[in-house]
């Protein structure tokens, strides 16, 4: 899991990030090796506890202020990730939430701004927000997950290759281009990103309606922390948590829908996408299981 981890955040900091601060002066901030300007800090109202994005949250309002951003590819920071897949969901809830419930709430304060250009609030309401932290994760999901599974069930239905082959498979590429010595990986990274998007689909909806966890915030647990508690970096750590507390229900549905959208379609339909089904379903299933070990730092 540690390798697909850091797919994705590789993309995140080599290419949203970097593109946010050549085309448009603005990212969004992340709390490790950030350095700030505390007139920014102060101008832009200091920093505010009423989303688990607090980061993200002060540098919108910064940028609203006109204040720019410039981002350093060149600078290396040591960081880690999360240490179980219990920690990286909670992770990925705070991540998929605390936006949703900053785009609710900065709508139109971003709309109104006076002091950046229509082309910034475009990129912060469509780019930033919108198409990245919100579409993408029902795009994924739904897509993948839902109706090209069933479309095994209607052969009249028909979808064209640019949408099921090729323009998957672009985005899938230019996402795995910031890490291309993971770039083996990139079909279990794929499989892995479809499953977790389930997971960021829920917490996006929980940040619109500010269901009951939308202000939930977990530190994340890390490899590095155990340790030290344990006694060294040579310690091994066991959960406490209970075995069946180790399910998660709704991935393992998904999993028996798309066995079942895989049987299927080998059965009688004959399209050749059940290999996908079969593949897809197993991923649901390890992560439904708990069956993902502790990441290394």
């Amino acid at each position: 899991m540690t390798r697909m981890q850091e797919m994705t955040m590789d993309y995140h900091f080599k290419v949203e990030q970097e593109s946010g601060s050549i085309t448009c002066d603005f990212f969004g901030y992340n709390g490790t090796a950030g350095v700030w300007r505390v007139n920014a800090i102060n101008d832009a109202g200091g920093w505010e506890d009423r989303t688990t994005v607090e980061d993200m949250d002060l540098a919108v309002r910064a940028s609203l202020k006109g204040w720019k951003f410039v981002y350093d590819g060149s600078i290396k920071v040591k960081s880690e990730l999360p240490s179980t897949l219990k920690a990286y969901r909670y992770q990925q809830h705070r991540w998929s939430c605390g936006p949703a419930v900053l785009f609710k709430k900065m709508f139109c304060q971003i709309l109104f701004a006076k002091k950046v250009s229509l082309m910034q609030k475009l990129y912060i309401i469509y780019n930033f927000f919108f198409a990245r932290r919100i579409v993408s994760h029902f795009a994924t999901f739904f897509f993948f997950c839902v109706f090209v599974p069933i479309s095994a069930f209607f052969p009249e239905i028909s979808i064209p290759k640019w949408g099921l082959i090729y323009l998957p498979t672009m985005i899938s590429i230019l996402n795995a281009v910031g890490t291309p010595s993971s770039f083996h990986l990139i079909i279990f990274w794929i499989l892995f990103e479809n499953v977790v998007s389930l997971h960021r689909c829920k917490a996006v909806l929980i940040g619109f309606f500010e269901g009951g966890r939308a202000a939930e915030w977990i530190v994340t647990k890390k490899l590095g922390d155990i340790s030290k508690i344990l006694g060294g970096p040579s310690s091994s750590y066991k959960s406490k948590e209970r075995v069946w507390e180790r399910f998660h229900r709704l991935e393992l549905l998904m999993g028996f829908f798309l066995l079942v959208c895989g049987c299927y379609d080998y059965k009688y339909t004959h399209d050749w996408l059940f290999p996908f089904f079969f593949l897809q379903s197993i991923a649901f299933f390890f992560v439904g299981f708990g069956y993902i070990g502790n990441t290394a730092t």
